[in-house]
């Protein structure tokens, strides 16, 4: 399977912003994108206007980025949103916002949605009693999430929730038992449950040429 195997911060930079990839360290003074915010590359000084569809197809590469899809699945899910009823861009945010691994790092459970990968493929991840090892589940309303560790990774968890917790809250969707590691999906996920701003016209503009 198709991964990205370089340094996230790098992300960060081309979308000139910060889009939380490495947990904690986005939150520190040592992130390197607060050091250094000009977009990777040669000659990054010399700066044009950008044209319209070079906004379009950053504003993908943003969103890609933050769920941490590639062009294939990302591609997938719009196809999927345009099908269905309701705004395309609407649905297609709320798709990417029903995934596993994105719901368990909603939850404050992991600290990038990365490591909620991680969770989910070693089979930590239970849903209605059932083990998912699928990052890209889409989860679906009032099912229960669970988190099934060993002792020795509770004490883990427990301080992710309590160090995350006081740098972002759990969006209204969600409902968490923190002592049980239990998540109930209390309604399907809006855009604005979102804490980054995702102006999803332009990818659907993008997608319809």
């Amino acid at each position: 399977m198709a991964r990205y195997i370089y340094s996230n911060c790098r992300l960060c930079r081309r979308e000139g912003m910060k889009l939380f990839l490495k947990g904690e360290k986005c939150n520190a003074d040592k992130c390197p994108f607060t050091k250094r915010q000009t977009p990777p590359g040669m000659h990054t000084h010399l700066v044009s206007k950008k044209s319209y569809y070079a906004l379009q197809l950053r504003e993908k590469q943003k969103v890609k980025r933050i769920y941490g899809i590639l062009e294939r699945q990302f591609k997938r899910f719009f196809r999927m949103a345009e099908a269905s009823k309701g705004v395309t861009g609407r649905v297609l945010i709320q798709l990417l916002e029903r995934r596993l691994d994105n719901v368990v790092y909603r939850a404050n459970f992991s600290v990038s949605r990365d490591q909620a990968r991680q969770f989910i493929r070693h089979g930590f991840v239970f849903i209605e009693n059932r083990r998912v090892d699928i990052p890209s589940y889409l989860v679906k309303e009032g099912q229960i999430i669970e988190l099934r560790v060993k002792d020795n990774l509770k004490k883990m968890i427990s301080n992710i929730i309590e160090s995350e917790s006081k740098i972002r809250s759990v969006p209204k969707y969600l409902e968490v038992d923190n002592q049980n590691f239990k998540i109930k999906i209390l309604h399907l996920p809006e855009k604005e449950d979102l804490n980054i701003a995702i102006n999803e016209q332009l990818i659907v503009e993008l997608y319809s040429k």
